[in-house]
């Protein structure tokens, strides 16, 4: 296919921070007094840390507010500590940067993108739109939107590349061609329009 715009998401797409944000979700749930259950790690998945804290505040109880902060002070203890980009990921940015628009779309907060991106050498996108640049975030279309309206292209001439079911039904919702990329091996992308093993795959679908 030809796309005339890509649009990442950012965690487990192209930077390796599963792991870091799993940690930050357990050492708030135990601060909260409960226990980091595969079940709510899977409820957390693919959602920013104010969604993620609505989340927590319905299960354990307490404010909304603090919780997120919460989270997001020890997401970025991880981010700060290094990450680094994942298989494929500079190679393909590398190779769209100036052929066509790309951008970046994440539920996280800018600081966390903005921290991720410079941790991991990522640079050079057209577009970065973050969490609080849109009024709802994924699994509503907003992100995905709001990127392609910056890069100037339609959505559906736009290839959206995800690795979570969340995140497959904004860009989906939003009318994007959408790439699985699954960063955990058991997570279920079969809402994609496409599921590839590896982001140089990508790179031959959308670059040929």
């Amino acid at each position: 296919m030809k796309a005339r715009g890509v649009v990442f998401d950012l965690d487990g797409v192209l930077v390796d921070s599963e792991g870091i944000w799993a940690e930050a979700e357990a050492a708030t749930v135990v601060g909260l007094g409960g226990e980091y259950t595969p079940e709510i790690s899977a409820a957390l998945y693919g959602r920013g840390h104010r969604d993620g804290a609505r989340i927590l505040a319905e299960r354990f109880g307490g404010d909304h507010e603090a919780i997120a902060d919460t989270l997001l002070g020890n997401a970025l203890a991880g981010f700060r500590r290094g990450l680094e980009p994942l298989p494929g990921a500079l190679e393909l940015v590398a190779t769209l940067r100036g052929r066509i628009p790309i951008a970046v779309a994440s539920n996280s907060a800018r600081v966390i993108v903005e921290t991720a991106l410079a941790a991991a050498g990522l640079k050079g996108f057209d577009a970065v739109v973050a969490g609080e640049d849109v009024s709802a975030a994924k699994p509503a279309p907003d992100p995905y939107l709001e990127a392609c309206a910056r890069l100037g292209v339609e959505p559906a001439d736009a290839v959206g590349i995800e690795d979570s079911p969340v995140g497959v039904a904004s860009a989906k919702a939003a009318g994007l061609y959408v790439i699985g990329v699954p960063s955990i091996r058991e997570t279920n992308l079969e809402e994609a329009d496409l599921v590839l093993g590896s982001l140089d795959e990508v790179l031959e679908a959308v670059a040929a």
